[in-house]
């Protein structure tokens, strides 16, 4: 197992690379203008340099070069910078002896340069970091800024999804033709068919306009401080929550279904009747136990899938999360923004799946990766 991990994760890299390649071509070669939404007065020469600056210039793969280095090698670095408070670089500059004392002063005081024991001034030596053409500021930071909203609801949405489809598939599997195995799986079949952008503004109409018991937009400056704080948070997510929930418990509900029906048809079930155990036993151990191994395989593969679901309920939900995020940039052509959101999205495409594999390696006995 573990030779057949590192062998997976070996491979994954030159598949990850490809890919980040595939996006960056696929940008590159897509319409738009991230100078578009500047001012027509900006003279030619300005909109020139602008360009220059921006990277834009360049041949592509010196483009994609650079966001490689930058996203491999030098995020890397600013977050254990973060995480371990591990001291700035700096580096002797002459150039700070030709700048206004003024200036100089002020710069000390924000630390952007000190002063050394011999009297010279070093200058703070910043890392060239992944920047947003739209919002100029590091795209790492942002996306930190955004993912917690994005894992608040989506994670929820997820457990909530998983912890109904679990039940709602082992009853029906158990009854089945039964009117509660019939009238769930037209109800799944529904949830799994309509997509989030008709399901969102269709729970809006119903529950924040006709009946006005849940907010229509979630608030993201919101704190939880108290209970009534954590009442107001548990409101406005219960809307982005259940058209999210929805497609997820569609969906695993019926591969629990399918594989309990499977399992119990076997013949180590008919043995264990035999033998005289509670049918309580027999479903809720052995069938249970059996019918989760390709189940949770699924539940793995779908923890990217569910991300890419929330994009749209984040724009419909005004949730501002990483999937408004990408709306945005994607209006905006902001290519640094998109094309790291999009390779997290599929890092996380093959991660997961290599997640799944193990697990399911774990969960059966018979599967060996040798």
């Amino acid at each position: 197992m573990l030779t057949y991990a590192i062998r997976r994760l070996v491979l994954s890299v030159p598949t990850l690379l490809i890919i980040a390649l595939a996006i960056f071509l696929l940008l590159k070669l897509a319409p738009g203008d991230p100078l578009a939404s500047q001012p027509l007065t900006i003279p030619p020469e300005v909109r020139e340099k602008m360009r220059e600056a921006m990277g834009l210039n360049g041949p592509w793969y010196e483009q994609f070069w650079k966001w490689l280095v930058q996203m491999f090698w030098i995020e890397p670095q600013v977050l254990i910078d973060l995480i371990f408070g591990t001291e700035i670089s700096w580096q002797w500059s002459p150039l700070l002896a030709d700048v206004p004392q003024s200036w100089i002063d002020e710069n000390l005081a924000a630390g952007v340069i000190r002063e050394t024991a011999d009297g010279s001034l070093e200058i703070y030596e910043r890392k060239q970091r992944i920047m947003s053409w739209e919002t100029r500021s590091p795209v790492m930071d942002i996306i930190a800024q955004r993912i917690p909203q994005t894992l608040w609801v989506v994670g929820m949405a997820y457990v909530v999804g998983i912890l109904i489809a679990l039940p709602i598939g082992i009853y029906s599997a158990y009854r089945q033709y039964s009117i509660f195995d019939q009238s769930g799986t037209f109800i799944t079949m529904i949830g799994f068919s309509i997509p989030p952008f008709f399901t969102g503004p269709l729970m809006i109409v119903i529950f924040a306009v006709q009946l006005d018991w849940l907010p229509s937009v979630y608030n993201t400056v919101h704190n939880v401080v108290d209970w009534d704080s954590f009442v107001v948070q548990l409101r406005q997510m219960v809307l982005p929550v259940m058209v999210l929930a929805l497609q997820t418990t569609a969906q695993i509900s019926r591969y629990m279904r399918a594989s309990m029906l499977d399992n119990l048809n076997q013949d180590y079930v008919r043995t264990a009747r035999a033998k005289g155990l509670s049918e309580a036993v027999v479903v809720g151990i052995h069938v249970l136990r059996n019918s989760m191994i390709p189940v949770i395989t699924v539940i793995a593969l779908n923890v990217p899938s569910i991300f890419g679901g929330a994009i749209i309920t984040e724009v419909v939900f005004k949730v501002n999360g990483i999937g408004q995020l990408l709306i945005g940039a994607l209006f905006a052509s902001d290519i640094p923004m998109v094309m790291t959101l999009t390779f997290i999205f599929a890092f996380l495409i093959v991660m997961f799946n290599l997640i799944a594999d193990l697990l399911y390696g774990i969960l059966d006995p018979r599967i060996r990766y040798d």
